[in-house]
């Protein structure tokens, strides 16, 4: 694999620039006087402000756009050997890396690293921790998965030794990293378009532990099913949080507010006297499975140091980031509420936070996302789903797939109906909304889901 010399820097190309990934990648790269330039589909906010900084970034990706001058070049996974540009690149033999390894490199330049992972939660995580550090004027490197408001962007170079980033299970990418920390928030079934099945994805994860550095410290949920298994041969120290006393971090007396937002009191050990210790904490985003993120958090920021006091204020302070139980406005007396959720786990935990809300009916406009996923959890995306007093699909996402595997948001729809509860389907967005204009009433909940580009019947109804 090609090793970037950090003390020397050269000319990177990534292709797939606008990836809120690589961007920040190809920011920090540009922070050490590194020549940056790549490739996109279309012009976006955030390739925008990298051409603002001087990155020249081409509209479509060619061959002719691969120069001599490269001296690395970067791909995600969503790039194929059949992809002009990585055909270019290996016609004049310039050194690839993957995203992951070059995220791997960044992160070996930092003494303070941690890296979050997890099939849920990662964003939310990320942000919290991010939050923290900046609270506590630690000033530090941040690469987050989605946009942290404070910072207004995805991505934040700092001057310290502090790296934080989440790490993406997906094709194993997050087994190019070797964290000074590492937080294992949960493991479920998921992207089974790459893993073979459930087994497969916690021998992933097992072996991501096994990565942490020796004299680091593994962060894992203490409710993750058989979690003895995933520390096993594990070398670092191992810190757990859970819902209950068997974990290092747990709560008690969990109250919400009329916006769902948790308060409870946090039980833990006080790093420098080692006795039990209780903490009220307060938090601005909702759901019961923010608790265990925020104590994931509060387990980091122990870690580094942090004052309790200041991580407390800075939780209380952070409302989220974007696309995660975002409120968008009202229409006719309903309020919107947008999310990234399209996992059955994310779905249940979005519909029972929207519970705690007051309202006379939640509906659920979900967009299917990859019909690998949707084939695979098919009934439990049904079961999910049926939380909400009122499902509308919209036609599937299929992202980077191209084989419908002989399903359709139809198929989904009619498993719904199986269950007893009501199911509409529309084929396109425009159907949806004037259905939902026709059929919304004042005081319901509507909630868009999905991470395709669902967002877009919220954002038409509020325009």
């Amino acid at each position: 694999m090609y090793q970037i010399d950090f003390s020397h820097p050269v000319h990177v190309y990534f292709v797939g620039i606008g990836g809120i990934s690589m961007s920040g990648l190809a920011e920090i790269l540009i922070s050490r006087g590194f020549k940056v330039s790549g490739s996109d589909r279309q012009e976006s906010p955030v390739t925008k402000r990298l051409e603002e900084e001087g990155v020249r970034i081409f509209y479509g990706q060619k061959r002719e756009n691969i120069t001599p001058d490269i001296d690395v070049a970067v791909f995600t996974a969503a790039i194929h050997p059949d992809n002009p540009e990585y055909i270019g690149v290996q016609e004049l033999s310039v050194p690839m890396l993957t995203r992951a390894q070059l995220l791997g490199q960044v992160m070996k330049q930092y003494d303070r690293s941690i890296a979050i992972s997890g099939t849920h939660g990662k964003t939310t995580t990320t942000s919290m921790i991010s939050e923290i550090l900046l609270e506590a004027n630690a000033d530090p490197t941040l690469s987050i998965g989605g946009i942290l408001k404070d910072i207004g962007g995805n991505v934040r170079v700092g001057k310290s030794d502090c790296f934080v980033a989440e790490a993406c299970e997906y094709t194993n990418s997050f087994l190019s990293l070797w964290p000074k920390t590492a937080i294992i928030l949960d493991i479920d079934a998921d992207h089974l378009d790459f893993f073979k099945d459930l087994a497969d994805i916690r021998h992933s994860f097992h072996t991501f532990a096994q990565q942490v550095s020796p004299d680091g410290t593994l962060i894992l949920n203490g409710d993750i099913e058989n979690r003895d298994e995933i520390t096993e041969g594990v070398h670092c120290k191992v810190v757990t949080y859970g819902s209950d006393s068997s974990s290092d971090y747990y709560p008690t007396d969990i109250v919400y507010d009329r916006f769902a937002h948790p308060s409870y009191t946090l039980h833990s050990r006080d790093a420098k006297t080692g006795k039990e210790r209780t903490d009220a904490v307060v938090l601005s985003v909702p759901g019961e499975h923010n608790v265990l993120n925020s104590m994931a958090a509060l387990a980091a920021a122990d870690l580094f140091g942090i004052d309790r006091g200041t991580s407390l204020r800075a939780l209380k302070k952070f409302t989220g980031t974007d696309r995660r139980f975002e409120f968008k406005g009202s229409r006719n007396g309903f309020d919107i509420i947008d999310d990234y959720a399209h996992h059955p786990t994310e779905i249940r935990a979005t519909l029972c936070a929207a519970e705690k809300v007051p309202h006379d009916r939640i509906w659920c406009v979900f967009q299917p996302h990859t019909f690998t996923r949707t084939k695979a959890l098919m009934h439990e995306f049904a079961e999910a789903l049926c939380l909400a007093d009122r499902v509308v699909l919209a036609d599937i996402y299929p992202a980077r797939e191209t084989d419908d595997l002989g399903i359709s948001s139809r198929t989904l729809q009619k498993e719904i109906l199986d269950l007893g509860h009501p199911c509409d389907y529309f084929d396109s967005f425009a159907g949806i909304e004037k259905f939902l204009l026709e059929n919304c009433h004042k005081n319901d909940l509507l909630i868009t889901m999905g991470a395709g580009n669902v967002e877009d019947i919220a954002e038409d109804l509020l325009s």
